[in-house]
């Protein structure tokens, strides 16, 4: 994600997150390039910049969500190998 921490760039306006991976995963419902659900890709081009403000927010969240279970993934791998 390459949004400012207010998610807005040089010009004041709040770009999209997209970055051309686009593909829906089906156990989260994100898409597996910028974390969007299909509802807030659909949606985009209509939102004001608080929502897509509020979008970026969840991004974030996803984020964490997603490094966390990554991470949980491979603790579990190396414990599993271990045995």
């Amino acid at each position: 994600m390459t949004a400012s921490p207010d998610h807005e760039d040089e010009h004041g306006t709040v770009p999209s997150p997209c970055i051309n991976v686009c593909r829906m995963d089906a156990s989260t419902g994100w898409c597996e390039g910028c974390l969007r659900t299909i509802d807030e890709i659909a949606g985009w081009s209509l939102f004001d910049d608080n929502a897509k403000r509020a979008v970026w927010d969840a991004i974030e969240g996803r984020h964490a969500q997603f490094m966390a279970s990554e991470a949980k993934a491979q603790v579990d791998a190396q414990t599993r190998a271990k045995r």
